[in-house]
């Protein structure tokens, strides 16, 4: 079965000092099994890059080869239509405290009956909250 994967994981792959035993297996069951994503994840994970290198964090090769990961591994992304975004997603990140992007990936989530893969402490508090199940989670949570 397929997971939602939120970028505060997909990017852990990513940054050494971010990379733990959970992202690990992340990867592995999406590179075994596959992802699916809002689309707002490739210009999460685009921005975060880019601050990266910004910031003296990864070096333009590492963007690249990482870049090149994700693009290998199998992860759909979902469109959100605008229907979508301004009526159930700002909903929900109204009535849970969420900024919209995070709720995007709860929303999906919830429509798909898949569990959630984040490192983002509010957003699995959330989606404890509202039945979501986790994945590939170390306790204590990360973020």
């Amino acid at each position: 079965m397929t997971l939602v994967l939120d970028a505060s994981v997909a990017l852990a792959w990513c940054f050494d000092d971010e990379l733990d035993a959970a992202a690990l297996a992340a990867l592995g069951h999406v590179t075994a099994k596959g992802a699916v994503v809002p689309s707002v994840f490739f210009l999460e994970v685009g921005n975060a890059l880019l601050v990266g290198q910004q910031r003296g964090r990864l070096t333009e090769a590492r963007t690249e080869k990482f870049t090149e990961l994700l693009l290998e591994v199998s992860i759909a992304s979902e469109e959100l239509s605008p229907e979508g975004a301004l009526k159930r997603v700002l909903s929900l990140a109204k009535s849970h405290g969420l900024a919209t992007c995070d709720a995007t990936y709860l929303d999906l989530a919830m429509r798909e009956g898949l569990a959630l893969a984040t490192k983002d402490r509010k957003l699995a508090t959330v989606a404890r909250r509202v039945g979501v199940p986790l994945a590939y989670l170390e306790e204590p949570l990360g973020r």
